[in-house]
């Protein structure tokens, strides 16, 4: 789970890998023998048995970082990726962080509809993180369908294309967020560190710039040992 891909000046949230670091991860993926693809291929290999040496590799929020620094690293390696973005700030900025009443992180741009059109060329799958990136599970009824429904349709409309995918703001769903997610027609969602992993709550780990060759051999083996625990 990664998020930012750029220099490091101010990150108080912990969002961003440097370009440096980021190609040095990647590195490592593929020196053991390990292909990044995007959450769609990887479910459709596990469903057909054929997962071993694939790490599903994903990005919240849609930063535009992704779209300049992150994606031709990821085709220079040959990897896929899915990136989830958030339908009501296209073009705009990350203002759940800069603006909010913890809002101390910097103003990072969000990608255009261009470069989302972009980047879907480029064979990586688009996603949904909800409309304006609220915690679902604070959100009443009404507010939920129209953040998960809303930000599927606007996405669609862009790319011109279904859109299975969704990952919880924050990280955060209960029950009442998977089968409203599931409802509303996505084919998968990605969660953090569910209670119990299904397609529609997909454990996964945080990736950050200070991830080098041991942190990230020990997130990997703990990762397969929740996801196994969960499952």
């Amino acid at each position: 789970m990664y998020h930012s891909i750029d220099h490091r000046d101010d990150d108080p949230h912990l969002v961003t890998v440097s370009p440096r670091r980021f190609e040095r991860q990647l590195a490592w993926l593929r020196a053991r023998g390990l292909r990044g693809v995007g959450m769609q291929e990887l479910l459709y290999a596990h469903g057909a048995g054929r997962a071993d040496g694939l790490v599903g590799l994903t990005f919240d929020d849609g930063y535009a970082d992704f779209a300049t620094r992150a994606v031709p690293v990821l085709l220079r390696y040959g990897f896929g990726a899915t990136v989830f973005v958030v339908s009501g700030r296209i073009g705009e900025h990350n203002a759940w962080d800069s603006d909010g009443p913890e809002g101390r992180g910097p103003r990072k741009p969000l990608m255009t509809a261009e470069q989302i059109r972009t980047v879907a060329g480029a064979g990586v799958e688009v996603g949904s993180h909800g409309r304006l990136h609220v915690p679902l599970p604070d959100a009443d009824d009404d507010t939920l369908r129209v953040e998960l429904a809303e930000s599927k349709a606007a996405l669609e409309e862009i790319l011109d294309r279904p859109v299975n995918g969704f990952a919880y703001p924050y990280g955060r769903a209960g029950d009442r967020e998977v089968e409203a997610v599931r409802a509303a027609g996505y084919g998968y969602a990605c969660h953090i560190a569910p209670e119990t992993a299904s397609r529609h709550a997909l454990p996964r780990t945080y990736v950050g710039e200070s991830d080098g060759p041991l942190r990230l051999r020990a997130k990997m083996l703990r990762h397969e040992l929740l996801r196994r625990s969960r499952i």
